[in-house]
Parts: structure tokens; C-alpha cells; sequence
């Protein structure tokens, strides 16, 4: 079993920017795939971010060139750095993890963080 637990959401004004950081008490080394999906009000959670091994990162078209992932096994982390930020960004945002791919359901999610933009 791996935990995930999602910090950094928070208010910040429109064109600001934030960083997510999502952690484990367990290794994330054999998590092959990581990713940040968030879920706004009376909306369906999507996929915000993901990076795979040997693969590229993958971002939603809505946050590209806006939002970076980045995974550091070495410490046990994933962050969402997110830059130019809009209300419609506005949502509950999680993590998630799967030992093969997060196509499959994510096997591991976090309880989620909230990131409010304001106009």
C-alpha cells in the first residue's frame, strides 16, 4: 500500500502561480506512473499531468506551457508547478500513482488538495 499526501493548494489570485507537492512515506521507485488529475465543481476529474518512465510528460492542452510536473524518486515527491494561473483552474487537485500506467485507474490517490483562483 502506498500513501500519497497532496500540499501546497491554497488562494491565490489569477496570474499567479503555485507549486503542489505530493509525498509518500513509501517509496514511489516502483510507481511507474505519476500524475496530478483535478476535479472542479459539477465537473468530472481530469488529467491534468503525468510523467511515465521513459516516456514524456503528458499535459492537458488547457495547461500547457502554464503547469510543470516533476518527479524526484529521491526524495519521495512529485510537484506541480503551476505558473499563470486562471479561475478556471479552480478545483480540487489530486495525485495519483499506478505501478504501470495511470490509463489503467490509478492503483494509489491522495486525499487532494484545493487551489483557488481568483479573478
Amino acid at each position: 500500500q502506498v500513501q500519497l499526501m497532496e500540499s501546497g493548494g491554497g488562494l491565490v489570485q489569477a496570474g499567479g502561480s503555485l507549486k503542489l507537492s505530493c509525498t509518500s512515506p513509501q517509496s514511489l521507485f516502483r510507481l511507474n506512473d505519476m500524475g496530478w488529475y483535478r476535479q472542479a465543481a459539477g465537473k468530472e476529474r481530469e488529467l491534468v499531468a503525468s510523467t511515465r518512465r521513459g516516456g514524456s510528460p503528458y499535459y492537458h492542452s488547457s495547461v500547457e506551457g502554464r503547469f510543470t510536473i516533476v518527479r524526484g524518486d529521491a526524495k519521495n515527491l512529485l510537484w506541480l508547478q503551476m505558473n499563470h494561473l486562471r479561475p478556471e483552474d479552480t478545483a480540487m487537485y489530486y495525485c495519483a500513482a499506478d505501478p504501470i500506467a495511470l490509463d489503467n485507474g490509478p492503483q494509489y490517490w491522495g486525499q487532494g488538495t484545493q487551489v483557488t483562483v481568483s479573478s
